[in-house]
């Protein structure tokens, strides 16, 4: 899979004006809008919760919104997300009693579900409901803060994961999310993933566009055959 997305990470944009950032980056050529929901109990950080998505909905973002959720429990959020216009919901296995179940709920929801699994979360969480996911979010930092730099341990478990998505013909997306910029986005891709959450990467180095622009510029070429 070749045609590569990238979603912001708005945890690292300017919240007193966050409509303009979106509306910004989106307008520089950003393909998602994701949201890192922490709850401070799941995770130490307290960040984002289901009336920005609404009021982003309501200033009039039309592209994806991408919610990982880094709490628990994850159901109540699961709707909350939906009602207030979240397109994908992935969460961590670790967070829900009844992961099958969770997974459902999001698509009854109207949502695409996918599963989030920290650095030392092993892919044997996928065994039994890889086939239900349009999502698999790879940690390349620890959950919890913005800013961390990449684990390069992501890279052979992006191989893994790949594989496993292509032996079932999956269309699922694998993105990463933690330290991503212009230095390791090549490598990354060519481990596996086809979507990339870049927070600072984006938020912190204006011009958007010209941040953007250099960000596809290195990712690997689609192959012409």
């Amino acid at each position: 899979m070749t045609d590569y997305l990238l979603a912001p990470s708005i945890l690292a944009a300017d919240h007193a004006r966050l409509g303009a950032e979106v509306d910004a980056v989106l307008a520089a050529g950003a393909d998602w809008v994701h949201f890192d929901v922490m709850d401070n109990h799941y995770v130490p950080n307290l960040t984002l919760g289901p009336m920005v998505c609404a009021a982003l909905r309501k200033h009039g973002v039309q592209a994806p919104i991408d919610v990982h959720l880094m709490a628990e429990p994850v159901d109540e959020l699961i709707r909350m997300f939906a009602d207030a216009g979240a397109s994908l919901i992935s969460f961590h296995p670790e967070a829900s009693r009844h992961v099958d179940r969770s997974l459902q709920l999001i698509r009854d929801c109207g949502c695409r579900p996918g599963l989030a699994l920290n650095p030392a979360s092993p892919l044997s969480h996928l065994d039994h409901v890889l086939d239900q996911i349009d999502l698999l979010l790879l940690m390349s930092v620890n959950p919890g803060f913005g800013g961390q730099k990449f684990l390069p341990q992501t890279l052979p478990k992006l191989q893994q994961a790949r594989q496993r998505l292509d032996a079932i013909d999956s269309r699922a997306r694998l993105e990463v999310d933690g330290g991503i910029g212009l230095k390791n986005i090549a490598a990354i891709a060519a481990a596996g993933a086809d979507t990339f959450v870049a927070g600072s990467a984006i938020f912190k180095t204006p011009p958007y566009a010209k941040t953007i622009a250099a960000l596809r510029a290195a990712l690997p070429k689609a192959d012409p055959s």
